[in-house]
Protein backbone atom coordinates (compact mmCIF):
# COMPACT_ATOMS: atom_id res chain seq x y z
CA UNK A 1 0.00 0.00 0.00
CA UNK A 2 2.73 2.70 0.92
CA UNK A 3 3.91 4.60 -2.21
CA UNK A 4 1.03 4.25 -4.33
CA UNK A 5 0.53 7.67 -5.31
CA UNK A 6 -3.15 8.20 -7.72
CA UNK A 7 -2.37 9.08 -11.36
CA UNK A 8 -3.66 12.33 -12.81
CA UNK A 9 -6.73 12.31 -14.84
CA UNK A 10 -8.83 14.82 -16.52
CA UNK A 11 -11.55 14.12 -13.51
CA UNK A 12 -9.51 15.29 -11.08
CA UNK A 13 -9.70 18.50 -12.87
CA UNK A 14 -13.57 19.29 -13.33
CA UNK A 15 -14.95 22.32 -11.70
CA UNK A 16 -15.91 22.85 -8.01
CA UNK A 17 -13.99 19.73 -7.24
CA UNK A 18 -11.43 21.92 -5.02
CA UNK A 19 -13.87 23.74 -3.04
CA UNK A 20 -15.48 20.69 -2.58
CA UNK A 21 -12.63 19.23 -0.97
CA UNK A 22 -11.82 22.58 1.07
CA UNK A 23 -15.52 22.64 2.13
CA UNK A 24 -14.76 19.02 3.50
CA UNK A 25 -11.40 19.27 4.82
CA UNK A 26 -9.46 17.01 3.17
CA UNK A 27 -6.20 18.82 4.32
CA UNK A 28 -7.50 17.68 7.25
CA UNK A 29 -7.47 13.81 6.49
CA UNK A 30 -11.57 14.01 6.56
CA UNK A 31 -12.54 13.44 2.59
CA UNK A 32 -10.94 11.00 0.78
CA UNK A 33 -11.99 9.69 -2.86
CA UNK A 34 -12.89 6.15 -2.70
CA UNK A 35 -14.46 3.48 -4.66
CA UNK A 36 -15.11 3.45 -8.93
CA UNK A 37 -13.05 6.87 -9.30
CA UNK A 38 -9.97 5.64 -7.87
CA UNK A 39 -9.96 1.87 -9.34
CA UNK A 40 -10.73 3.30 -12.56
CA UNK A 41 -8.17 5.62 -12.99
CA UNK A 42 -5.82 3.12 -11.55
CA UNK A 43 -6.64 1.08 -14.47
CA UNK A 44 -6.59 4.16 -16.88
CA UNK A 45 -10.09 3.61 -17.64
CA UNK A 46 -12.68 7.03 -18.11
CA UNK A 47 -14.26 8.00 -14.98
CA UNK A 48 -17.68 8.69 -15.18
CA UNK A 49 -19.23 9.25 -11.16
CA UNK A 50 -17.14 10.67 -8.79
CA UNK A 51 -17.48 9.43 -4.77
CA UNK A 52 -16.19 11.03 -1.81
CA UNK A 53 -15.94 9.35 2.01
CA UNK A 54 -16.17 12.03 4.44
CA UNK A 55 -16.25 11.60 8.32
CA UNK A 56 -18.60 13.97 8.70
CA UNK A 57 -21.82 13.25 9.51
CA UNK A 58 -24.84 14.16 6.94
CA UNK A 59 -25.90 16.96 8.62
CA UNK A 60 -22.89 18.55 8.86
CA UNK A 61 -22.03 17.57 5.33
CA UNK A 62 -24.97 19.56 4.44
CA UNK A 63 -23.69 22.48 6.62
CA UNK A 64 -20.29 22.87 5.56
CA UNK A 65 -21.44 22.34 1.76
CA UNK A 66 -24.15 25.07 1.92
CA UNK A 67 -22.15 27.57 3.70
CA UNK A 68 -19.16 27.04 0.96
CA UNK A 69 -22.19 27.71 -1.66
CA UNK A 70 -22.22 24.06 -2.90
CA UNK A 71 -25.66 22.68 -3.68
CA UNK A 72 -26.27 19.73 -0.87
CA UNK A 73 -29.42 17.41 -1.85
CA UNK A 74 -30.01 14.99 0.61
CA UNK A 75 -30.26 11.89 -1.60
CA UNK A 76 -29.62 8.81 0.73
CA UNK A 77 -29.52 10.97 4.25
CA UNK A 78 -30.51 6.91 6.01
CA UNK A 79 -27.16 6.14 4.40
CA UNK A 80 -25.10 8.95 4.81
CA UNK A 81 -25.31 10.30 1.49
CA UNK A 82 -25.57 14.01 0.02
CA UNK A 83 -25.32 14.67 -3.53
CA UNK A 84 -23.33 17.58 -3.88
CA UNK A 85 -23.28 20.05 -7.40
CA UNK A 86 -20.35 22.15 -7.32
CA UNK A 87 -20.15 24.37 -10.22
CA UNK A 88 -21.86 21.91 -12.16
CA UNK A 89 -19.24 19.08 -11.49
CA UNK A 90 -21.53 16.35 -9.18
CA UNK A 91 -20.37 14.02 -6.88
CA UNK A 92 -21.60 11.42 -4.15
CA UNK A 93 -20.59 12.69 -0.66
CA UNK A 94 -21.27 9.28 1.99
CA UNK A 95 -20.35 9.21 5.98
CA UNK A 96 -17.81 6.59 6.83
CA UNK A 97 -20.13 4.02 8.16
CA UNK A 98 -20.46 0.28 9.55
CA UNK A 99 -23.19 -2.07 8.87
CA UNK A 100 -25.43 -2.49 12.29
CA UNK A 101 -27.85 -5.35 10.18
CA UNK A 102 -28.27 -6.60 7.02
CA UNK A 103 -31.24 -8.87 5.70
CA UNK A 104 -29.75 -9.69 1.98
CA UNK A 105 -31.39 -6.52 0.74
CA UNK A 106 -31.13 -4.38 2.71
CA UNK A 107 -28.81 -2.40 5.75
CA UNK A 108 -28.98 -0.80 8.81
CA UNK A 109 -26.12 1.35 9.20
CA UNK A 110 -24.00 3.08 11.77
CA UNK A 111 -22.12 6.79 10.64
CA UNK A 112 -18.30 5.84 11.92
CA UNK A 113 -15.19 7.70 11.31
CA UNK A 114 -12.75 4.78 10.99
CA UNK A 115 -11.63 4.52 7.35
CA UNK A 116 -10.88 0.90 7.60
CA UNK A 117 -14.18 -0.01 9.10
CA UNK A 118 -16.18 1.88 6.25
CA UNK A 119 -13.49 -0.03 3.52
CA UNK A 120 -14.69 -3.54 5.47
CA UNK A 121 -18.16 -3.34 5.00
CA UNK A 122 -17.63 -2.52 1.08
CA UNK A 123 -18.15 -5.82 -1.68
CA UNK A 124 -14.64 -6.16 -3.52
CA UNK A 125 -11.25 -5.25 -2.97
CA UNK A 126 -11.19 -3.32 -6.22
CA UNK A 127 -13.87 -1.31 -4.54
CA UNK A 128 -12.44 -0.29 -1.87
CA UNK A 129 -9.20 1.68 -2.82
CA UNK A 130 -9.44 5.31 -1.19
CA UNK A 131 -7.58 8.02 -2.29
CA UNK A 132 -6.32 11.57 -0.46
CA UNK A 133 -7.37 14.66 -2.96
CA UNK A 134 -4.77 16.67 -2.38
CA UNK A 135 -1.41 14.25 -2.38
CA UNK A 136 -3.21 11.54 -4.66
CA UNK A 137 -2.02 8.70 -1.77
CA UNK A 138 -3.70 5.85 -2.29
CA UNK A 139 -5.20 3.81 0.94
CA UNK A 140 -5.64 0.27 0.64
CA UNK A 141 -6.56 -2.44 3.84
CA UNK A 142 -7.72 -5.42 2.07
CA UNK A 143 -5.27 -6.00 -1.22
CA UNK A 144 -7.14 -4.54 -3.55
CA UNK A 145 -3.88 -3.06 -5.23
CA UNK A 146 -2.92 -6.58 -5.94
CA UNK A 147 -6.52 -8.00 -7.25
CA UNK A 148 -6.13 -4.28 -9.93
CA UNK A 149 -2.91 -5.74 -10.39
CA UNK A 150 -4.15 -9.52 -11.33
CA UNK A 151 -7.20 -8.06 -12.97
CA UNK A 152 -9.18 -10.27 -10.02
CA UNK A 153 -12.28 -9.52 -8.57
CA UNK A 154 -12.17 -11.00 -4.61
CA UNK A 155 -14.87 -10.34 -1.58
CA UNK A 156 -13.50 -8.71 0.85
CA UNK A 157 -13.09 -11.39 4.02
CA UNK A 158 -15.64 -13.56 3.67
CA UNK A 159 -17.56 -14.27 0.29
CA UNK A 160 -20.46 -16.33 2.35
CA UNK A 161 -20.84 -13.36 4.89
CA UNK A 162 -20.60 -10.59 2.19
CA UNK A 163 -23.27 -12.47 0.16
CA UNK A 164 -25.77 -12.95 2.99
CA UNK A 165 -25.28 -9.21 3.54
CA UNK A 166 -26.66 -8.43 -0.11
CA UNK A 167 -27.65 -11.05 -1.89
CA UNK A 168 -27.20 -8.57 -5.19
CA UNK A 169 -23.49 -8.88 -4.40
CA UNK A 170 -23.51 -12.42 -6.59
CA UNK A 171 -24.40 -10.93 -9.97
CA UNK A 172 -21.80 -7.92 -9.22
CA UNK A 173 -19.40 -10.63 -8.39
CA UNK A 174 -20.30 -11.36 -12.58
CA UNK A 175 -20.46 -8.23 -14.02
CA UNK A 176 -17.56 -6.89 -12.28
CA UNK A 177 -15.76 -10.23 -13.78
CA UNK A 178 -16.95 -9.38 -17.04
CA UNK A 179 -15.72 -5.79 -17.07
CA UNK A 180 -12.37 -6.09 -15.07
CA UNK A 181 -11.36 -9.66 -14.69
CA UNK A 182 -9.02 -11.87 -16.06
CA UNK A 183 -8.59 -14.71 -13.04
CA UNK A 184 -11.69 -15.70 -11.61
CA UNK A 185 -11.51 -15.94 -7.95
CA UNK A 186 -12.36 -19.53 -7.18
CA UNK A 187 -13.83 -18.69 -3.48
CA UNK A 188 -15.84 -15.76 -4.84
CA UNK A 189 -17.20 -18.32 -7.72
CA UNK A 190 -17.79 -21.08 -5.13
CA UNK A 191 -19.66 -18.71 -2.80
CA UNK A 192 -22.18 -17.69 -5.71
CA UNK A 193 -22.74 -20.95 -6.80
CA UNK A 194 -23.69 -22.23 -3.72
CA UNK A 195 -26.08 -19.19 -2.49
CA UNK A 196 -27.60 -18.92 -6.01
CA UNK A 197 -30.98 -19.33 -4.77
CA UNK A 198 -30.50 -16.21 -2.44
CA UNK A 199 -31.29 -14.28 -6.26
CA UNK A 200 -34.81 -15.62 -5.29
CA UNK A 201 -34.88 -13.02 -2.92
CA UNK A 202 -34.42 -9.54 -4.50
CA UNK A 203 -36.49 -7.27 -6.53
CA UNK A 204 -36.61 -7.85 -10.44
CA UNK A 205 -35.71 -4.20 -10.79
CA UNK A 206 -32.60 -4.59 -9.44
CA UNK A 207 -31.64 -8.37 -10.88
CA UNK A 208 -32.56 -6.08 -14.27
CA UNK A 209 -30.23 -3.46 -13.83
CA UNK A 210 -27.51 -5.46 -12.84
CA UNK A 211 -27.75 -8.00 -15.75
CA UNK A 212 -28.10 -5.51 -18.39
CA UNK A 213 -25.62 -3.55 -17.32
CA UNK A 214 -23.42 -7.21 -17.87
CA UNK A 215 -24.46 -8.02 -20.85
CA UNK A 216 -22.76 -5.09 -22.38
CA UNK A 217 -19.26 -5.85 -20.44
CA UNK A 218 -15.92 -6.23 -21.90
CA UNK A 219 -16.37 -10.13 -21.30
CA UNK A 220 -20.16 -10.24 -21.23
CA UNK A 221 -20.21 -13.74 -23.36
CA UNK A 222 -17.57 -16.04 -21.52
CA UNK A 223 -18.79 -14.28 -18.23
CA UNK A 224 -22.69 -15.19 -19.02
CA UNK A 225 -21.70 -18.33 -20.33
CA UNK A 226 -19.83 -19.32 -16.97
CA UNK A 227 -23.05 -18.19 -14.85
CA UNK A 228 -25.68 -20.56 -16.92
CA UNK A 229 -22.67 -23.41 -16.56
CA UNK A 230 -22.72 -23.31 -12.77
CA UNK A 231 -26.32 -22.67 -12.45
CA UNK A 232 -26.64 -18.98 -11.39
CA UNK A 233 -29.34 -17.92 -13.46
CA UNK A 234 -31.75 -21.18 -12.90
CA UNK A 235 -33.49 -19.52 -9.69
CA UNK A 236 -34.63 -16.73 -11.56
CA UNK A 237 -34.13 -17.02 -15.41
CA UNK A 238 -33.91 -20.62 -15.98
CA UNK A 239 -35.45 -19.94 -19.38
CA UNK A 240 -31.50 -18.94 -19.96
CA UNK A 241 -30.11 -22.25 -21.44
CA UNK A 242 -26.85 -23.71 -23.47
CA UNK A 243 -28.96 -22.78 -26.54
CA UNK A 244 -29.02 -19.11 -25.91
CA UNK A 245 -25.60 -18.63 -25.10
CA UNK A 246 -24.46 -19.89 -28.14
CA UNK A 247 -26.87 -17.10 -30.31
CA UNK A 248 -25.60 -14.72 -27.76
CA UNK A 249 -21.56 -15.57 -28.71
CA UNK A 250 -22.85 -15.44 -32.43
CA UNK A 251 -24.27 -11.82 -32.01
CA UNK A 252 -21.48 -10.69 -30.08
CA UNK A 253 -19.29 -11.89 -33.05
CA UNK A 254 -21.50 -10.02 -35.57
CA UNK A 255 -21.83 -6.53 -33.44
CA UNK A 256 -18.09 -6.63 -33.48
CA UNK A 257 -17.93 -7.11 -37.51
CA UNK A 258 -20.77 -5.09 -37.95
CA UNK A 259 -18.97 -1.87 -35.85
CA UNK A 260 -22.42 -1.75 -34.00
CA UNK A 261 -21.85 -1.06 -30.38
CA UNK A 262 -22.97 -3.97 -27.47
CA UNK A 263 -26.43 -3.00 -26.47
CA UNK A 264 -27.66 -4.73 -23.50
CA UNK A 265 -32.05 -5.66 -24.75
CA UNK A 266 -30.42 -7.42 -27.93
CA UNK A 267 -28.14 -9.39 -26.20
CA UNK A 268 -30.74 -10.61 -23.71
CA UNK A 269 -32.99 -11.08 -26.80
CA UNK A 270 -30.63 -13.69 -28.40
CA UNK A 271 -30.44 -15.26 -24.65
CA UNK A 272 -34.08 -16.07 -24.78
CA UNK A 273 -36.10 -17.80 -26.99
CA UNK A 274 -39.14 -15.98 -28.76
CA UNK A 275 -41.57 -17.53 -26.34
CA UNK A 276 -39.74 -16.61 -23.29
CA UNK A 277 -39.52 -13.03 -24.35
CA UNK A 278 -42.53 -11.37 -23.06
CA UNK A 279 -42.36 -13.22 -19.65
CA UNK A 280 -39.05 -12.56 -18.97
CA UNK A 281 -39.25 -9.36 -19.41
CA UNK A 282 -42.66 -8.91 -17.52
CA UNK A 283 -40.63 -10.48 -14.33
CA UNK A 284 -37.45 -8.43 -14.80
CA UNK A 285 -40.36 -5.63 -14.99
CA UNK A 286 -38.65 -3.87 -17.81
CA UNK A 287 -39.95 -0.75 -18.90
CA UNK A 288 -42.64 -0.51 -21.81
CA UNK A 289 -40.60 0.16 -24.18
CA UNK A 290 -37.97 -1.82 -23.59
CA UNK A 291 -40.44 -5.11 -23.36
CA UNK A 292 -41.89 -4.02 -26.45
CA UNK A 293 -38.17 -3.94 -28.38
CA UNK A 294 -37.68 -7.39 -26.69
CA UNK A 295 -40.25 -9.02 -28.00
CA UNK A 296 -39.79 -7.06 -31.44
CA UNK A 297 -36.01 -8.19 -31.50
CA UNK A 298 -36.93 -12.19 -31.57
CA UNK A 299 -39.12 -11.72 -34.16
CA UNK A 300 -36.94 -12.98 -37.17
CA UNK A 301 -36.08 -11.36 -40.15
CA UNK A 302 -38.50 -11.50 -42.86
CA UNK A 303 -38.78 -11.59 -46.25
CA UNK A 304 -39.05 -8.24 -47.68
CA UNK A 305 -35.37 -7.39 -47.23
CA UNK A 306 -33.77 -5.27 -44.53
CA UNK A 307 -35.50 -1.51 -45.35
CA UNK A 308 -38.73 -2.93 -45.94
CA UNK A 309 -38.43 -4.50 -41.64
CA UNK A 310 -36.83 -1.29 -40.57
CA UNK A 311 -39.63 0.60 -41.95
CA UNK A 312 -42.55 -2.01 -40.85
CA UNK A 313 -40.83 -2.39 -37.15
CA UNK A 314 -38.66 0.16 -37.02
CA UNK A 315 -34.93 1.15 -37.68
CA UNK A 316 -33.69 0.20 -34.22
CA UNK A 317 -35.87 -3.38 -33.86
CA UNK A 318 -34.92 -4.29 -37.81
CA UNK A 319 -31.02 -4.50 -36.88
CA UNK A 320 -31.81 -6.03 -33.81
CA UNK A 321 -33.49 -8.92 -36.04
CA UNK A 322 -31.23 -8.79 -38.69
CA UNK A 323 -27.99 -9.47 -36.27
CA UNK A 324 -29.86 -11.83 -34.34
CA UNK A 325 -30.75 -13.40 -37.53
CA UNK A 326 -27.39 -13.27 -38.99
CA UNK A 327 -27.94 -11.33 -41.52
CA UNK A 328 -26.21 -8.06 -42.38
CA UNK A 329 -27.81 -4.70 -41.03
CA UNK A 330 -25.57 -2.14 -42.89
CA UNK A 331 -28.05 -0.74 -45.04
CA UNK A 332 -30.18 0.61 -42.40
CA UNK A 333 -26.97 2.53 -40.04
CA UNK A 334 -27.72 5.18 -41.93
CA UNK A 335 -31.35 4.95 -43.31
CA UNK A 336 -33.66 7.25 -42.10
CA UNK A 337 -37.04 5.95 -42.37
CA UNK A 338 -39.77 7.71 -44.70
CA UNK A 339 -42.71 8.74 -44.87
CA UNK A 340 -45.45 7.25 -47.37
CA UNK A 341 -45.85 10.63 -48.93
CA UNK A 342 -49.76 10.19 -49.37
CA UNK A 343 -52.74 10.13 -47.27
CA UNK A 344 -56.53 9.72 -46.61
CA UNK A 345 -57.25 13.09 -47.83
CA UNK A 346 -55.55 12.43 -51.70
CA UNK A 347 -57.64 9.01 -51.70
CA UNK A 348 -60.87 11.15 -51.31
CA UNK A 349 -60.03 13.57 -53.72
CA UNK A 350 -59.58 10.76 -56.47
CA UNK A 351 -63.12 9.90 -55.48
CA UNK A 352 -63.05 7.30 -52.35
CA UNK A 353 -65.83 7.69 -49.99
CA UNK A 354 -64.34 8.68 -46.43
CA UNK A 355 -64.52 5.27 -44.33
CA UNK A 356 -62.77 1.73 -44.40
CA UNK A 357 -62.21 2.22 -48.19
CA UNK A 358 -59.55 4.47 -47.92
CA UNK A 359 -58.02 2.61 -45.17
CA UNK A 360 -57.86 -0.32 -47.22
CA UNK A 361 -56.20 1.26 -50.29
CA UNK A 362 -53.71 3.43 -48.22
CA UNK A 363 -52.63 -0.11 -47.13
CA UNK A 364 -52.26 -1.59 -50.53
CA UNK A 365 -50.58 1.61 -51.87
CA UNK A 366 -48.18 1.39 -48.62
CA UNK A 367 -47.19 -2.32 -49.16
CA UNK A 368 -46.91 -1.49 -53.29
CA UNK A 369 -44.57 1.49 -52.89
CA UNK A 370 -42.34 -0.65 -49.48
CA UNK A 371 -42.25 -3.89 -52.86
CA UNK A 372 -40.45 -1.01 -55.19
CA UNK A 373 -37.85 0.41 -52.35
CA UNK A 374 -39.75 3.67 -51.36
CA UNK A 375 -40.17 5.53 -54.81
CA UNK A 376 -40.88 8.97 -55.31
CA UNK A 377 -44.41 10.79 -54.64
CA UNK A 378 -44.71 10.95 -58.36
CA UNK A 379 -44.21 7.44 -58.52
CA UNK A 380 -46.83 6.52 -55.55
CA UNK A 381 -49.13 9.17 -57.32
CA UNK A 382 -49.05 6.69 -59.78
CA UNK A 383 -49.76 3.94 -57.21
CA UNK A 384 -52.32 5.76 -56.06
CA UNK A 385 -54.42 6.23 -59.06
CA UNK A 386 -54.06 2.24 -59.62
CA UNK A 387 -54.98 1.32 -56.19
CA UNK A 388 -57.98 3.56 -56.14
CA UNK A 389 -59.19 2.57 -59.51
CA UNK A 390 -59.17 -1.19 -58.58
CA UNK A 391 -61.21 0.15 -55.35
CA UNK A 392 -63.72 1.95 -57.12
CA UNK A 393 -64.26 -0.99 -59.62
CA UNK A 394 -64.77 -3.65 -56.77
CA UNK A 395 -67.24 -1.12 -54.81
CA UNK A 396 -69.21 -1.19 -58.52
CA UNK A 397 -69.27 -4.70 -58.83
CA UNK A 398 -70.06 -5.61 -55.07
Amino acid sequence: MAGVILPDAAWRHRPGLDRLTEALDAAGGMARWVGGAVRDTLLELPVADIDLATRFAPDEVIRRLEAAGIRAVPTGIAHGTVTAISAGTVVEVTTLRRDVATDGRHAVVAFSNDWREDAARRDFTMNALYADPLTGEVFDWFGGLDDLAARRVRFIGDPYRRIAEDHLRILRFFRFHARFGDVVDDAGLAACVARANDLMALSRERIAAELLKLLVARDAVAVVALMQEHGIFRPVLPEIDADGIARLRELAMRERTAGIAPDAIRRLAALVSPAAAEPVGARLKLSNADRKRLVQATGGPGDEGARALGYRVGVESAIDRLLIAGHDPGELLAWERPTLPIGGGALVARGLAKGPDVARTLRVIEDRWIAEGFPSAHRVAAIADEAVDQALRARRNA
